[in-house]
């Protein structure tokens, strides 16, 4: 098991390729059955993929040894556009569109009550592609976020089981754009990118899973944060003196519950709290909290062909505002000079929109053999469109009548392969 982890910790480092962001910026699911689902994971039993990161609680309840392997395919769609000072704009399209994220998951029954898990998926991330657009700065970011997550689960009895997880996280960050100390003087620009930055961090999380009635199953999970530090990723001030940026991955909790009426069909619905307004850097970028609301259900065609369908909403971290005309009031830890409000959200809107809001998922399980079925997953995030309007500040005068939008819209494709035996 230290050899898979290892290699999948290589492989995941590799395709995680940057730019990703449905719930905020972290992924509705991570395997294939969980998204086209709507992102279930907490009340309902799904994969070994998702018993290992979303719900532990579940973990106790895997039998055998089952081996899921897969990725997703995700192309994002999203533009900006900002006007300085009342001048025209119109949306420029970012050439970040399309990236593969991996998963494997592997579970081993060790005895009637204990299993154990090991995991690893790229679950976060973010970023935009404006290197051609002189008007967004030539802003370019790029944030990745891998988990590896050993597990273990214990079924008390028929009813209850519990389990648990820790969250060894590698992330990656890299920023970028041209800032002017005087938006109309080129002179007094320079290049603000340090480069890619990568860091480290530990998390756990706890889960628990109980069956009132056979046809009934209740669960909740808490997931811890996990605070990063990148180092030398940005010149906020022009000095030439790259500075540090504290991205803390935020807590979030669940519950759920899922049915199973007759035994060809079952249905589940979950409610996750995402912390976002506490999670260093987040906070100071003004992240509200999310509420994510996760519907879907699975039904058996045949004994071998399951069709599965589901809908996820969590109302967007980062809001529309208008008339911020206040300079220099947001400090940024780490970072040397101070952001006024509208560029605070001028940064949030080029940089990282996250503002995606309501999925709608589809997908198919078949079951080839007794031992090996393949899961396929298409999420849509429909296009949701945010605008700030407001007071851009550089260092010597302000711009009344200035506005930022992004849109941001989402087309991904999951496929695993799973074994159990």
């Amino acid at each position: 098991m230290r050899k898979v982890a290892g290699s999948v910790a290589l492989v995941s480092a590799v395709l995680a390729g940057g730019a990703f962001a449905t719930n905020g910026d972290n992924m509705i699911g991570v395997s294939p059955a969980s998204r086209a689902m709507g992102g279930l994971g907490t009340g309902i039993c799904l994969e070994p993929t998702d018993s290992i990161f979303r719900n532990p609680g579940w973990l106790g309840r895997q039998r055998g040894f089952n081996l899921s392997f897969g990725g997703i395919l995700f192309m994002p769609h999203v533009k900006a556009k900002s006007s300085i000072g009342g001048a025209p704009a119109s949306y420029k399209t970012s050439k970040s569109d399309t990236f593969t994220i991996p998963e494997i998951a592997i579970t081993n029954q060790i005895n009637d009550q204990v299993v154990i898990g090991i995991g690893a998926y790229g679950v976060s991330g973010m970023g935009v592609d404006y290197r051609d657009e002189r008007g967004l700065a030539r802003m370019h970011t790029s944030l990745q976020f891998m988990r590896i997550v050993p597990a273990v689960g214990y079924k008390v009895n028929e009813k209850l089981a519990v389990g648990g997880a820790l969250h060894f996280a590698w992330g990656s960050l890299d920023m970028g754009a041209i800032l002017c100390a005087d938006a109309t003087d080129p002179a007094s620009c320079w290049n603000a990118g340090g480069g890619q930055s990568q860091a480290y961090g530990i998390g756990a999380s706890v889960g628990i899973n109980y069956k009132p009635l056979d046809n009934v199953c209740l669960g909740a999970y808490y997931q811890s944060g996990i605070k990063m530090k990148y180092k030398n990723v940005f010149d906020s001030d022009g000095n030439y003196d790259f500075e540090d940026l504290k991205l803390e991955q935020p807590q979030e909790a669940s519950v759920g519950v899922g049915f199973r009426p007759i035994e060809e069909f079952k249905f589940g619905f979950d409610i996750r709290w995402i912390n976002w307004s506490d999670a260093d850097g987040y906070k100071q970028f003004k992240w509200k909290d999310q509420w994510v609301f996760a519907v879907g259900g699975e039904y058996k065609v045949t004994p071998r062909l399951a069709l599965r369908a589901g809908y996820n909403y969590g109302k967007s971290p980062i809001r529309s505002k208008s008339g911020l005309n206040a300079p220099n009031m947001n400090y940024i830890p780490d970072l040397q000079a101070p952001f006024p409000d509208f560029n605070l959200e001028w940064f949030n809107l080029v940089g990282f929109p996250a503002i995606a809001e309501h999925h709608l998922t589809f997908g198919f399980g078949y079951q080839f053999t007794e031992h090996f079925t393949l899961n396929v997953s298409y999420v849509r995030a429909f296009e949701k469109k945010i605008t700030t309007t407001g007071t851009y500040y550089d260092r010597t005068r302000g711009y009344p009548n200035s506005s930022v939008s992004a849109k941001n819209a989402q087309d991904s494709i999951g496929v695993s392969l799973d074994w159990n035996f």
